[in-house]
């Protein structure tokens, strides 16, 4: 039951629509007196039961002050009615019934207040009704926020579940072949984005590798990578390769894509089984490095002779090329996005660029993946805006 302390401010002077279910007729009058002094005065709508308040309960009315002595309905389960009837709508409970027990179990039901007929003056009954109003509009919004966090923890989880878990058998390990992802969204709060990546290695033995970039920033183009990874993984794992695989990529990407001007860039590594010869496809991406023995002393550069055709989505009937690299027996491969490479140098208007990756690892004198990532996002000053796929994947002779 609402006691007012010494100091408690006034009604809001918002204007307020109030529905009042109440079957007395002069109880009905005394609420209407002990409220014409507000200004400015609310809209009382009337009812005097239940089933008329149905008719009556409209979008306008911010406040439902009940009755629990109804014609069709008493007590707690008349409070439960309203409640159910306007589920987001402030209610109060204005009773002759003076007990306490009933006021605590009536809004442990969902009512705002509950008030003793005969206690209430015209402040307090003003008061307790702007109350009522402001308590439900923070219940509603406290809701939404648990719903919206909700929300993003099941997106999170259905993000994570999308996301790719290389498939490499152990004994890949004894025989010196290194591998390594980093997969950073550009979208805040985000694990998902439109870049790619994938390794699975083929019951033949050879390793398949791919990295890839849909065109643009968001949920759409984040779920369409998805949708040609897992295509991609499905494919390989089938026994498709070269252009027979990408072929059907470009049809996945026409259904997928929510608009026909998204596009995809690709590139894409199959691993003979022996880790010393590799057949690239360069879909319009930037070619990966590669390096010869170690970055000290050794040959890093970008893998020659590509690119090797256009993206994915943009001409119809193209045929990529394919690119045979011999490895040797101690060798590294870097793919990435653009995300690297298009990072800004100390702020300015330089991005860093494949030479300046090149420049980078040399100084590093190693490919860590980690580490180039924290110099390049030192170098740009700023979280990158980008989303950032890389893969290295080598060898190192025994």
């Amino acid at each position: 039951m609402t006691a007012l302390p010494p100091g408690t401010p006034e009604a809001s002077t918002e204007m307020q629509t109030i529905l009042l279910i109440e079957d007395d007729a002069g109880d009905a009058f005394l609420v209407e007196e002990l409220l014409a002094g507000i200004a400015p005065p609310p809209k009382i709508i009337w009812a005097r039961s239940l089933a008329e308040s149905h008719d009556r309960l409209t979008d306008e009315v911010q406040c439902v002050v009940v009755d629990l002595s109804l014609p069709d309905a008493t007590g707690l389960e008349a409070l439960r009615q309203v409640i159910a009837m306007a589920p987001d709508t402030a209610v109060l409970v204005l009773t002759g019934l003076d007990d306490e027990h009933v006021g605590v179990e009536a809004v442990a039901a969902g009512a705002q207040d509950y008030l003793v007929k005969q206690d209430v003056d015209e402040r307090l009954l003003a008061t307790a009704i702007s109350y009522a109003i402001e308590r439900k509009r923070a219940d509603l919004a406290q809701r939404k926020l648990a719903d919206a966090e909700r929300l993003s923890h099941e997106n999170a989880r259905l993000e994570h579940g999308l996301l790719p878990v290389p498939m490499l058998k152990k004994e890949l390990e004894r025989e010196g072949l290194q591998h390594q992802a980093r997969y950073l969204p550009g979208r805040r709060q985000a694990l998902l984005a439109g870049d790619f990546w994938d390794t699975v290695q083929t019951p033949d033995g050879a390793v398949h590798v791919v990295i890839g970039d849909v065109c643009g920033h968001g949920p759409d183009e984040a779920a369409l990578g998805a949708a040609l990874r897992i295509a991609w993984r499905t494919l390989v794992l089938a026994g498709h390769t070269g252009n027979d695989l990408l072929g059907t990529l470009e049809t996945v990407l026409r259904n997928e894509r929510k608009s026909p001007e998204i596009f995809t860039t690709m590139c894409t590594v199959a691993i003979d089984t022996d880790l010393r010869h590799a057949q690239l496809h360069v879909v319009g991406h930037p070619a990966p490095l590669f390096l010869r023995g170690r970055v000290r002393g050794g040959v890093l550069d970008v893998v020659p002779d590509t690119p090797s055709g256009p993206p994915l989505g943009i001409f119809n009937d193209v045929e990529w090329s394919t690119i045979e690299l011999e490895l040797g027996d101690d060798w590294s491969m870097l793919l990435y996005t653009d995300g690297l490479i298009e990072a800004t140098v100390g702020g300015g208007p330089d991005l860093l660029g494949t030479e300046g990756l090149i420049r980078l690892i040399r100084e590093q004198g190693e490919i860590d993946l980690d580490r180039i990532i924290t110099a390049v996002q030192e170098m740009h000053r700023d979280a990158l805006s980008d989303d950032l796929a890389a893969v290295l994947v080598g060898r190192r002779s025994l």
